[in-house]
């Protein structure tokens, strides 16, 4: 049995030589990549300049504040109160690692 990941090098920072016109312009004349030809609309360029305005370390401390939180309604026997406390983490670490993009990729940069 042959595994084919990676092949196409694809996901794996490799270029892909040799295989002819790249994903983003087949189709589409070779003039403009794809990301310049779809731009986001108002209220997510809103929320990308909103979010960018925070620092990205709140989020973590917001996820590392929700653990503590969370192990101290458990300790006082709240399970669910604690349960419910403890789901925050992984969407504020989720917000964090948006917040970091939108800081370095931004939705409609060029370089």
């Amino acid at each position: 049995m042959s595994s084919t990941i990676g092949q196409t090098g694809y996901g794996t920072g490799m270029s892909n030589q040799g295989q002819g016109e790249s994903q983003m312009t087949r189709g589409q004349g070779g003039s403009m990549s794809q990301a310049q030809q779809h731009s986001e609309g108002m209220v997510a360029r809103t929320i990308e300049q909103q979010t960018a305005k925070l620092p990205s370390d709140v989020f973590l401390w917001a996820a590392m504040g929700s653990i503590a939180t969370s192990a101290t309604l458990r300790l006082m026997g709240k399970k669910d109160a604690s349960l419910f406390v403890g789901d925050w983490v992984a969407p504020l670490l989720l917000f964090g690692v948006y917040n970091k993009i939108v800081k370095t990729q931004g939705s409609d940069r060029s370089h």
